[in-house]
Order: structure tokens, then sequence, then C-alpha cells
């Protein structure tokens, strides 16, 4: 018995020494388990600054593990500002982050650190520098807003009442590049021949006729369609008020200037042709997006290149039909500008998407990534034929009809392309975020407006049923599908009295808003709510969206 005994003593000996280190943690200080949390930050989260700050710095309560984790600041197209490390301070409680000098705009700031217990902490809150733009999608290319017309909407595929404008448009582009071309190789060429000289003293003049009707019809159809059930006295407004009517009288009156300066000295001639150029490159989509002296440029350097093929091609062709030799020694000359055009195309070409698209992923979003695409199979094609013609005139041989009419077909499908794409928005159309959802345990609205990147409207709207009682309260969390390594944005939103007729019977209605640059750049997204009741039971509601 007395053996017995000892087994039984050593038990209640364990027992009570894990009684009593029980009580002991229980009984612990409360600070001994908690995990670091966030105390200051600076720049202060969701607030405006006239300056770029100078660095970011975030304090914790307690100490953090300085070579694990992140800090990083991104820009409103989720790109890092500055590929520095974070500095911890002596204590390892604050980490300091220097930053270049920031432009105007959104930021984020997401941090993800470990605890010096272990656990890890994150988070990411935005501030804004300046008077940023809102976003741009296919609503910036809608010229209706500046008449303040409503219900339009901007082109964002094709349709086939949309023939006779895409048409015009063909032309249009065909005789700007046609004619301010044959200006170029005017001064290019110089005096290479009487043959060379007859062509373009014949075909100067009728490209400058044909670019005269193409510019009236191509503003006529433009304007009759942005006004298309509007009262005429709206056409005043249009072209005085507006800058694209303003683009269309100086293409106008510059295509009238240019019967004037025919027969002057070749260099006036090209002048003119690249004002042509200038103010077409400013009136397209480059003028929307920033910076803008950049995507003007490349707009500039993509016209003007078009044009120096086109016209080269041209006199090419009508001395191949007419002088043989002529044509041989044109083309050796006609090959080197082609291919540094095509080369300067395809540069200022990629040059123009990247600042446009947030990411290539974009051209598969829309039927201008599509055309897009076409377009860059049709150049690939021009190289291929235009080197092939280069060698061979390298080789002492003359152009073949064949090699001309296959780059002159190519030629005329590239600017077709052309003419539809620069009229179909280069980005995707974003609709407001109306989430609604019907449920025993709760209805729940929620809503962000414009759903852009940017500054945003967002509200929830909450119903218990009355048995239950209103909320007590709503939190709205935000998180990147694209970018899931970054912590949640904390949007603080605050209840307001809702004026619309959205009760539902036996239900407690209760509404919270707020208006702020929550959305700091444009993707996937996904708003977690969480709605407590009166006595502190939380349901958690998760509606994903996107914006471009």
């Amino acid at each position: 018995m007395i053996g017995r005994r000892k087994p039984i003593r050593r038990a209640f000996a364990a027992a009570a020494f894990a009684l009593w280190l029980g009580i002991l943690l229980a009984g612990a200080p409360s600070a001994a388990l908690a995990h670091a949390e966030l105390e200051r930050s600076v720049p202060e989260p969701n607030t405006k600054y006239e300056q770029s700050p100078k660095e970011v710095e975030l304090a914790f309560n307690e100490a953090i593990e300085a070579k694990v984790g992140s800090l990083e600041v991104l820009d409103d197209k989720s790109r890092r500002v500055t590929q520095s490390d974070p500095v911890p301070s002596a204590d390892h409680r604050t980490l300091k982050l220097a930053l270049p000098k920031l432009g105007e705009g959104v930021y984020t700031v997401s941090y993800a650190i470990v605890s010096a217990d272990g656990h890890p902490v994150s988070g990411s809150y935005v501030f804004v520098v300046g008077n940023p733009p809102q976003g741009v999608d296919a609503s910036a290319f809608d010229p209706h807003k500046a008449l303040g017309h409503e219900g339009h909407g901007a082109a964002t595929g094709l349709t086939t009442n949309q023939f006779i404008i895409y048409a015009v448009r063909s032309l249009y582009y065909a005789a700007l590049l046609w004619t301010a071309g044959l200006m170029f190789w005017g001064l290019a060429a110089g005096n290479r021949g009487e043959a060379l000289a007859n062509i373009r003293k014949k075909w100067e003049p009728i490209a400058l006729r044909t670019q005269l009707v193409a510019v009236l019809l191509y503003v006529f159809v433009h304007a009759r369609e942005i006004l298309k059930g509007y009262p005429s006295s709206d056409y005043g407004k249009l072209f005085l008020d507006t800058a694209v009517g303003k683009e269309w009288i100086a293409l106008a009156a510059l295509a009238l200037l240019g019967f004037l300066l025919v027969r002057l000295h070749p260099a006036l001639r090209a002048l003119w042709a690249g004002a042509m150029l200038a103010v077409e490159s400013w009136s397209g989509h480059a003028a929307v997006f920033s910076p803008k002296y950049a995507t003007v440029l490349f707009d500039f350097l993509h016209l003007a290149s078009g044009a120096v093929w086109a016209g080269g091609l041209t006199l090419l062709f009508m001395l191949w039909l007419k002088e043989r030799k002529e044509a041989g020694r044109f083309a050796a000359l006609f090959s080197k500008a082609a291919l540094l055009s095509l080369m300067l195309l395809a540069l200022s070409g990629v040059g123009m998407t990247l600042l446009f698209l947030p990411s290539l992923k974009y051209l598969f979003y829309t039927a201008w990534g599509t055309l897009l695409l076409v377009k860059t199979g049709l150049v690939v094609l021009v190289l291929g034929v235009g080197g092939t013609l280069h060698l061979r005139i390298r080789k002492g041989g003359l152009p073949t009809g064949a090699l001309l009419r296959a780059d002159a077909a190519l030629m005329v499908l590239i600017v077709v392309v052309a003419a539809l794409f620069t009229y179909v928005s280069p980005l995707p159309a974003n609709e407001p975020v109306t989430y609604h959802q019907m449920g025993e345990k709760m209805h729940l609205s929620f809503r962000v407006t414009p759903n852009k990147a940017g500054v945003n409207e967002l509200t929830v709207k909450v119903w218990l049923p009355d048995a239950v009682g209103a909320a007590k309260s709503a939190e709205l969390r935000l998180f990147s599908l694209d970018r899931k390594e970054l912590g949640p944005i904390e949007v603080p939103i605050k209840p307001f009295e809702d004026t619309e007729l959205t009760d539902f019977e036996g239900y407690a209605k209760t509404a919270y808003k707020t208006e702020g640059p929550y959305v700091p750049f444009a993707g996937r997204w996904e708003a977690e709510i969480r709605v407590r009741d009166k006595d502190d039971n939380e349901t958690v509601q998760k509606v994903d969206f996107r914006n471009y």
C-alpha cells in the first residue's frame, strides 16, 4: 500500500504545480502578452500635405525585430517610391524610411513587422501630397463632360453604327500622314532628279486638297456625334469653350494655310507639317495622361515617323512606275529612313503604352488593347518587308513591285487600325460599386463612388432585426488583392443620417460613410465590413470589387 501511495503523491504534486503555474501566468501583467501596436506615425494617416514629407516614421509601443519585416511607400500605381531600407532606432521601437521628393499624388504606407515577442503586425494607411488629379479611366476621354452633357459615355468598343466615323477617321489619318510625309521628304530629298521633282509638284497639291476635305469631314462627323440630341446652340460652346473644339479650329486653319506654303521653301513646308502633327498629338489620348510632355512627345514622334514612312513610300512607288533607275537611287535613301522611322514608331508606341496603361494586363481588357496587338503584328510584318527591301537595295538590286505593294498594303492596314484604336479608350470604364445582400440576420449595402483610384465616397448601410436592435458599430477595411503582402487600410467610416427610402419592415437601419483617398491605386480590392450589435456579437461580410 505504501508503495502505491508514491505515484499518487507525485501525480497530486504535478497537478498542484501546474495549477500554481497557470495562476502565476494568468496573474502576470497583460503587457507581457501584448503585441506591438502602432502608437504614432509621420506622415499621419488620411492627411493632406502641401509639401513632400522627408521621411516616414512609425513608432510602436514596444520593441520590434529590426531585421525582419518591411516598410514601404507606394505611389498611385502601386510602385515603391524608394528602394531604401528602413532604419530602426536604438531602442528598436521606431522605424524611419527616408523619402525622395514626392510629387502630387496619393501614397500608401504599408508596414509588416514582427514584435519582440515574435508576433507579426501589419497595416496600411494613405496620405496625400498636393492636389492630385482624379484617376484616369474611360470617362477621361468623354468630351461631353466639357459641355455639361451626361449619359453619352466614352467609347470602349466597336459597333457597326460607328462605321462612318471610323471611315472618316481612316481618311483623316491617311491624309495627315501622307501630306506631312510629302512635305518632310521635300526637305530631305532636295533636288534628286527631275522625275522626283515632277512627282512632288503633281502630288503635293492633291495631298493638300485631300487633307483639307478629310479635316472638314473629321470635324463635322465628330461634332455631330458629340452634340447628337442637343440643341444647335451648343455648337458655339463646343468650338469656342472646349479644348477639342479649339484644336479642330487650329487643324482647319493650318490645313488652309498649307495652300499658301506649297510653293515656298521646303523648310517652311516641313515646319508646317510638323505643326499639323503637333496639333493632332495635343488633341489625342496623349493629352490626358501624365506626364503630359512625355506622352505628347511620344505621340508626335509616332506620327512623324509614320509620316516619313508613308510619304517616302508614296514617292518611291510613283518613281518605280515612272523611272526605275531613279527609283533605285531614291530607294537607297528611303530604305534607311524607313527602317529608322519604323524603329522610332515601335519605340514611341511602346513608350505611350507604358505611360497609358498601369500594367500590360490592360491590353486584354479593352478593344484598344486588341487593336494595339493587331497593329503590333502588322508592324512586325512591315519590319520583315522593309528589311528584305533594304537588303535587296544594299546588294544593288531594284525594289520589286511585290515588295512595294506589300509595304503599301501593310501601311494602309496600320493607318486603318490606328484610326480605330485612337478613338477607343485605352482604359476600361469604371462603374460605381453598388453591393447589396439580404439575409435573415443582417441586410448589408456597400457603395464606392465613383470607384476610381483616389478620392471616393464609401458608404455602408446595415439593417439588423428589431429584436436585435440597431448596430452598435461598423468597421471597414480594404485589402489589395493584387498586393496581398500589404496590410489592410483602415477606413474611418462614421454614422450619418440617411435620407434615402431604403427601410425594411422589421429591421433597424444604421448608415455610415466617409470620403477620402482610401483606394490609393487601381486594381482588385476586398472590402471587409465588421458589424457589431449591442451585445458585441460580430458579423463579418466581405465584398470584392475592382477599378481601372
